[in-house]
């Protein structure tokens, strides 16, 4: 599967997850971003050019000044809260039932928020990761979080989890982009009504420089980036790519007025190496 049949025509067109709950197709993430006013600019920059929404995660450590950042922009009349779609990140030192509970509500804490829209398993730690979707589960039916998913969880994780699993996950964020396409990882997710979520879309930049991205970006007068970008959402993927820059937040949300061909998107596709510039999910040790 390398096209959708239902391509996003605007920013903040949405993709309804299979709880009913309905999320942005392009967000902004904050990976690696430091506490401070440049990140809560950067949220501000994205809100005024249209994302709604916004990833973060307890290990980023910038919670408090997303939460900040959320504040000022409901302050100031440019969104409402209702408007957007926040998601966090349980880490693996809190993968237990209580101790995901009392992760979610630190989070929820330095967010300032009454509710997530979105709670994440960040890791599949093994032996580990089962309690804490059972937490998660219990969040989700006291309606303290919206929807609930994993990340990272290549295809026998699913499939683990699901035995025991009492609600399906409505998203599986992984590291996806050109040299890892996760295409079997994909059909897997459409099967079950899984959405699939990209972090890394960009490769940290490491694919700026290849010859066929640069030609396809040539011929449509765009960036790589954006020609990337692109490519995932005619896959059908939400797509989070970070960045702090102003112009770079504007440049990768603006991508819903122009479309690749099959062709393009099978030369995209094609530079598949199944290479990864994050951890192998199957060996965590951190």
């Amino acid at each position: 599967m390398t096209q959708s049949t239902t391509i996003p025509a605007a920013i903040q067109d949405k993709v309804q997850l299979h709880n009913g709950v309905s999320m942005p197709w392009l967000g902004l993430g904050v990976f690696k971003v430091e506490e401070g006013e440049a990140l809560v600019q950067a949220i501000r920059s994205a809100v005024k050019h249209g994302y709604r929404s916004i990833d973060t995660a307890a290990i980023y450590a910038n919670e408090s000044s997303v939460g900040q950042a959320i504040k000022e922009v409901i302050e100031e009349g440019l969104v409402t809260r209702d408007e957007l779609f926040i998601t966090s990140k349980v880490w693996n030192a809190d993968l237990g039932y209580e101790e995901t509970l009392a992760a979610y509500e630190a989070s929820l804490d330095k967010l300032g928020l009454k509710q997530l829209d979105l709670y994440l398993i960040h890791w599949p730690v093994a032996g580990k990761y089962k309690e804490a979707w059972r937490a998660l589960e219990t969040l989700y039916k006291q309606g303290r979080v919206r929807a609930i998913g994993v990340s990272n969880f290549q295809i026998h994780h699913l499939e683990d989890l699901m035995q025991d699993a009492e609600i399906k996950p409505v998203i599986n964020q992984v590291e996806l982009h050109p040299k890892l396409t996760q295409i079997e990882l994909q059909q897997f997710c459409a099967l079950h009504g899984i959405q699939l979520e990209s972090w890394s879309p960009l490769m940290q930049g490491q694919l700026l420089d290849h010859p066929v991205l640069q030609n396809i970006a040539g011929a449509h007068g765009r960036s790589i980036a954006q020609i990337i970008l692109r490519w995932n959402l005619q896959r059908g993927i939400v797509t989070i790519p970070k960045s702090i820059t102003e112009s770079r937040i504007i440049e990768n949300g603006t991508i819903f007025d122009f479309s690749l061909s099959a062709q393009e998107m099978e030369q995209i596709s094609a530079i598949n190496e199944n290479v990864r510039v994050g951890p192998d999910p199957d060996h965590i040790d951190f």
